[in-house]
């Protein structure tokens, strides 16, 4: 063999090496890369950078390669947060995560955590999700953002104050959430107004992320009846145009569904139930939020 020829045989080894224990952690790193930013794309393409820092790493030096890629992604997501919060500033309408859809509600980081999540820090962000979601001790949550111990129990303290009543209260059941998922759906397609006014809480409010790129309320819309009009003028849109139903399921952990809408374009709804009432309703329709969907 050559020597060409042996390096490219060596450098096929290497990779396939650093693939073979860097593939069964993709997925747990690309949850907490989401967790971070709200992006799906974003997550993905800072666990394939972190692939490939993986690539050319001193693998035999690392102990634990879950806790050493953990930190890895973590600090990378901490220096692309710097330039997201510009992003926010500067986005047109309100800002929803991406829809990650799933079969149930196994999610323990739902939408309105994230939401809350979004006005925290990027540090106290950072603390909350490592020791309260995913359980690592003050010590090692210390060495992954580099502070130290007494500071992210502080971060993680100011964190847990702000998002203390953005944690769910109320589980639904999978088959209940839905359900009324369903129900919600064939109300505010069909006009069945009666119907629709019977599943909103008093206060409930909706928000839509159409990110400049497709139509949607500019801002937050709150009350009833803010909320009941809007849907009536919605109703006589989707009864000329149509709307279908692709599935319902969990969204971010909320009772939701995906429907294809007349511009041929997906949407999301996901809904926040308390009490047996929607206190929310979360629709994205920014087409880059959500085209890994297709």
């Amino acid at each position: 063999m050559t020597d060409a020829a042996s390096t490219h045989a060596g450098d096929a080894g290497d990779a396939s090496d650093a693939a073979a224990s860097f593939d069964p952690l993709r997925r747990k790193l690309i949850r907490v890369a989401y967790r971070m930013l709200g992006s799906v794309a974003d997550a993905e393409d800072i666990v394939q950078d972190a692939f490939i820092r993986w690539l050319h790493a001193d693998r035999a030096e690392v102990r634990v390669p879950e806790a050493f890629l953990r930190r890895m992604v973590m600090r990378m997501c901490l220096d692309q947060l710097k330039s997201a919060r510009h992003q926010r500033e500067t986005y047109v309408g309100p800002w929803l995560p991406d829809p990650v859809v799933e079969e149930d509600e196994q999610e323990d980081v739902t939408l309105p955590l994230m939401l809350a999540l979004e006005r925290l820090s990027p540090l106290e962000r950072a603390a909350f999700l490592l020791h309260d979601v995913f359980g690592l001790d003050f010590d090692e949550v210390a060495v992954t953002i580099q502070r130290e111990p007494a500071a992210c129990r502080q971060l993680a303290a100011r964190a847990r104050t702000h998002v203390r009543e953005s944690r769910p209260r109320f589980r639904v059941e999978k088959e209940r959430g839905v359900e009324l998922a369903k129900a919600f759906f064939a109300a505010s397609r069909s006009g069945d107004m009666s119907a629709l006014g019977a599943m909103l809480a008093a206060d409930v409010s909706l928000h839509a992320d159409g990110g400049g790129k497709r139509s949607a309320a500019g801002k937050p819309l709150f009350g009833f009846e803010t909320v009941m009009k809007v849907h009536a003028y919605l109703a006589e849109l989707f009864r000329k145009n149509g709307s279908t139903l692709v599935r319902a399921g969990f969204i971010n952990g909320l009772p939701g569904f995906v429907t294809l809408e007349a511009d041929g374009e997906l949407q999301t709804t996901a809904l926040d139930i308390e009490n047996g009432k929607i206190a929310a309703i979360y629709v994205v329709r920014n087409p880059d939020k959500l085209r890994h969907l297709h």
